[in-house]
């Protein structure tokens, strides 16, 4: 029996091979209808035209595309098929559901690092290093040798890892009471005391090292990195709940933290005050990255919000953005042809890619868990790196430019 109301998401992009198919080969049984908002809806296979014109002069973050009159499709979600995970789908191309790890133009993965046997929470690649470091909540820190991808060393520390960072030649891992400064040059390590509870976000400046504890204070050492000269100078306080995220803005004046309680704070570097504090989230505040003169926010209340600067000289929300599902982590990556691609995962184990600043689609990435961890590579060479809950390092890499 033909679907007459449900649009083929074959047809849609272009590799459709039933004939007769029943679905429909077009946007809809009445063209002209494809210039309002219409959903369709079969089973558990969603698919929804909708949108908002491009150059809004109130909305510089444009959330839906209106292109040459007509409203562009774009499927609500997409599906990996479980059966295909399994090794046993007999559907083969007719499936409906995704047979791949990814959707997304000129990407590929080059490897895939499996020894952790929990969530992986943090990956560093140090400069001018060849070596891969990953933390995870099974209490290691693996070392990769990036030539051939295998393991070189396992750092076994006793106790869950939450946060990993990398400056210059040093790591720093963020533990339960402490943060492991690690020397990847000599090899030499030391223990930074103070927070209290597990560190769950790290940053650092030129001279600062910032950690952010379970009790939503904030430390903050000076030193030099060419030695291991670390002075814990600042404890900045006011967060309520755990803070899970550091940023430093753009011209390393100004430090934004996010916690558990709903709030973003934007701190002073030299002073170490807080000089305001944001509320415009209803629940935990997860993620924040700075992209050109934007604070970008992502929360479990499903939104990500856009953040910049307004006739007051304080930070005003100029869009908000909802997702169908809770946005765990943020993180965000520049192409040679200086496009920026903005990556955000979800609780529904995948992650989102939007080149900014319209939120473009770029494709999206599933796993088996929730991607906690996202890494950058060194720029200009396309590498990016994702850990998720079951343990998975993998490696990515753009092949060919984004069009």
């Amino acid at each position: 029996n033909s679907v007459g109301s449900v649009v083929c998401i074959f047809w849609r992009n272009g590799r459709c091979r039933k004939n007769p198919c029943r679905f429909l080969h077009c946007v809809s049984e009445n063209e002209t209808e494809a210039k309002r908002p219409v959903n369709y809806s079969s089973g558990s296979v969603q698919i929804q035209i909708e949108g908002v014109r491009n150059g809004s002069e109130h909305n510089p973050y444009p959330r839906k595309k209106f292109t040459n009159n007509t409203w562009v499709l774009s499927k609500s979600f997409e599906t990996v098929c479980q059966f295909w995970v399994n090794g046993n789908c007999a559907q083969g191309d007719q499936c409906q559901y995704l047979h791949s790890w990814f959707r997304a133009d000129g990407l590929g993965i080059l490897a895939n690092l499996q020894g952790h046997n929990k969530a992986v929470t943090g990956i560093a690649l140090p400069e001018n290093s060849n070596k891969l470091y990953s933390g995870s909540r099974d209490g290691t820190i693996w070392v990769w040798d990036c030539d051939t991808g295998l393991c070189v060393r396992v750092n076994d520390l006793g106790t869950e890892v939450e946060s990993l960072i990398c400056k210059g030649i040093w790591v720093f891992v963020g533990m339960t009471n402490v943060v492991k400064a690690w020397n990847t040059e000599s090899g030499a390590e030391y223990n930074l005391d103070g927070p209290v509870g597990q560190v769950y976000a790290l940053e650092t400046t030129d001279d600062v090292l910032f950690a952010g504890g379970q009790d939503g204070v904030i430390k903050a050492w000076k030193g030099s990195y060419d030695n291991p000269a670390f002075h814990l100078v600042a404890s900045l306080k006011g967060h309520t709940g755990a803070v899970l995220s550091l940023v430093v803005g753009c011209n390393s004046k100004r430090l934004y933290s996010s916690s558990k309680d709903h709030t973003i704070r934007v701190w002073d570097n030299e002073t170490f005050q807080c000089i305001e504090t944001l509320s415009g989230h209803t629940d935990i505040v997860t993620a924040l990255i700075c992209y050109n003169n934007y604070l970008l926010s992502s929360s479990l209340d499903l939104t990500i919000k856009v953040w910049a600067l307004g006739k007051e000289g304080n930070l005003e929300v100029v869009y908000t953005r909802t997702e169908e599902h809770g946005v765990l982590a943020l993180s965000g990556m520049t192409l040679a042809d200086n496009k920026h691609i903005l990556f955000c995962s979800y609780s529904d184990k995948s992650v989102q890619l939007y080149e900014l600043p319209l939120f473009t689609d770029r494709g999206r990435l599933f796993a088996k868990q929730e991607v906690k961890a996202i890494q950058i590579g060194p720029s200009g060479c396309g590498l990016f790196f994702t850990g998720n809950g079951t343990g998975l390092v993998t490696v990515w890499k753009w092949l060919e430019e984004l069009q």
